[in-house]
This record gives structure tokens, sequence and C-alpha cells, in this order.
């Protein structure tokens, strides 16, 4: 029978692997921030080194399958993520010319405004990846079940999360776990429709 994945925290040595999955989350997105894939992946390399932000090594989880990092998850108290956010995007204009800054932190603020609101008092889940080889082999799963260990242990009383509208494997995974709808927000270039769910923890 194979052996599921092993979840670990993250550590200094995994920052390229954790940019390339993260990427995948938001290729859009990061690819903007930084100005093309190749500065999107070197972006989320520098914030892993960084602490504060959204994409910190602190806040970082891997699933490893056979010895390869096969999954990521980003998670850290809900009350935390407005200035994670912010700290992400100081990061950011640190290596973007200036005349590029306004238009980040025009992006930064839109994709901040448009996001469903995780619940005070919850753990939110910022990002959840498997990489492509790795799909239906339980990861997400493995990595949803120490968010919500993480959450128990620092006593916060739900899960929160957010998804493309579209993403209709994700979704299904996450009602089968017992995440509930929780707001809808309609597509606003570029950010896309997006759903939030939240999962009560007794």
């Amino acid at each position: 029978m194979p052996e599921g994945p092993l979840i670990r925290r993250a550590r200094d040595d995994d920052a390229a692997a954790t940019a390339r999955l993260l990427y995948l989350t938001s290729p859009g997105g990061f690819t903007l921030f930084g100005g093309s894939e190749r500065g999107g992946l070197r972006l989320i390399e520098r914030a892993f080194a960084t602490p504060g932000n959204d994409c910190a090594r602190e806040v970082i989880t891997l699933a490893e399958l056979g010895g390869e990092v096969a999954g990521v998850l980003s998670a850290f108290p809900a009350d935390e993520g407005a200035e994670r956010r912010r700290h992400f995007i100081r990061v950011t204009l640190r290596h973007r010319p200036p005349w590029r800054w306004l238009r980040i932190v025009r992006l930064g603020r839109a994709g901040s405004r448009r996001s469903p609101a995780p619940p005070p008092g919850s753990f939110y889940i910022d990002s959840l990846a498997t990489g492509g080889r790795f799909r239906r082999r339980g990861v997400a799963q493995a990595l949803l079940a120490e968010a919500e260990r993480l959450a128990r242990e620092r006593g916060l009383g739900s899960l929160a999360l957010d998804t493309r509208e579209s993403n209709s494997g994700a979704r299904a995974l996450y009602e089968r776990l017992g995440f509930e709808v929780s707001a809808k927000v309609p597509g606003a270039p570029p950010i896309p429709a997006l759903v939030g769910y939240v999962k009560r923890l007794g």
C-alpha cells in the first residue's frame, strides 16, 4: 500500500520548490507583480526569505512524496492577513523599478478588496497547491488536515480560504471535507470571480 504524504515545515533550502508551487496558485498575479514568469518566481523566493509576509517561510508547510516536494500550504491567523499582504507588496516594490510601483500598489489593493473576508478568529489558508505529477494522491487533503491541526493548536474556531469560482476540482474537495460557501465575489479583471469557504471546527 503506498505511503501517504510526509507533512513538514518549510526549511531555508525549500525556497525554489516552494516558489514553483506557489506560482501555480496565481500565475497571472505573480507575473504582474514580478514582471515576467521568471521575475514572479524570483519574487516568491525573496518573499520566502523575508519574515512577515504571506509567502514567508514561517507560514509555509510542505508535503513530500518519495522525497520530493509535492505540495505547499501557506496559512496563518486571519487577523495577520492585511499586514502580511502589505509586507508582500513592500518586498515587491524593493525589486521593481519606480515607474511600476503605482500599478503594483493598485493591483495589491484590488486583490485585497475583492477577496472574500475570512471570519475573525479563523485560520486563513492563503495558498494551497499540488504539483502536477502528484495530483490525486492525497496531497491537498493531507495539507488541509495539517491546517486544521494548526488552527486547533492555536485555539482558532474555523478554517477559511477562497478559490476561483471556475476551480471546480478544488471546490469539490473543499465541500467534501466540510467547508461551506461563505461568500461569492464576481470577477473584475484582472481579479477572477472568487468563492469564499469556511469550515467550523467543533
